[in-house]
């Protein structure tokens, strides 16, 4: 990873991208210790975690994770999802964040010099070149070394550094203690 320590860094986490790219390397993450990481690669002005709700549900797994975000360093973008019936009939919920996380990343680009996008969607690679046209480098966080693949290869040649989530394991998987303060396993919503 290549932070200089005098940089102002911004972190934009595509919550069910990065929950998905997790599973998929078979950890969990810690978001206490992601953010205190990043903290120590440079000036971290703000952190944002960007995921849909379920309104309806009397309880929604994700619930715990957004409300201990919330309370600790994150700023959490959600909105409610949507529910529809696809051409089969089947009853199907999306909740897709990419807007959210695009307007909140380029309003941010003239305060920053680093942003951290922890995601592997393609759609954001003309986000990451418009970023770069402002003067801010942009590392994106994801893996190729799932099956398959989590990172979109357009986004990965756009971006001036790739980080493989694998390699970051060691300093944020959350460690399975039977009395850990979060411990939520929460499906993520599919995305239109």
């Amino acid at each position: 990873m290549i932070f200089y320590p005098e940089e102002r860094i911004a972190i934009f986490i595509d919550g069910a991208n990065l929950y998905s790219a997790a599973r998929g390397l078979a950890f969990d993450i810690d978001y206490k210790r992601l953010l205190d990481l990043f903290s120590t690669k440079g000036r971290l002005i703000r952190a944002f975690y960007y995921t849909a709700l379920v309104e309806e549900q009397e309880y929604s797994p994700i619930r715990p994770l957004v409300d201990w975000l919330d309370y600790n360093g994150y700023s959490m973008v959600t909105k409610p999802t949507k529910e529809f019936t696809d051409a089969v009939g089947r009853r199907r919920i999306k909740g897709n964040m990419d807007i959210e996380l695009a307007i909140d990343m380029l309003e941010m680009a003239q305060f920053i010099d680093h942003a951290v996008l922890f995601s592997g969607d393609g759609d954001f690679r003309r986000l990451v070149e418009a970023v770069q046209r402002r003067g801010v480098r942009v590392s994106v966080v994801s893996t190729i070394r799932s099956s398959p693949p989590m990172v979109s290869d357009d986004l990965r040649r756009q971006a001036d550094n790739f980080i493989e989530l694998q390699d970051l394991a060691p300093n944020i998987a959350r460690n399975h203690h039977p009395r850990e303060e979060l411990r939520v396993r929460a499906e993520p919503v599919e995305e239109a």
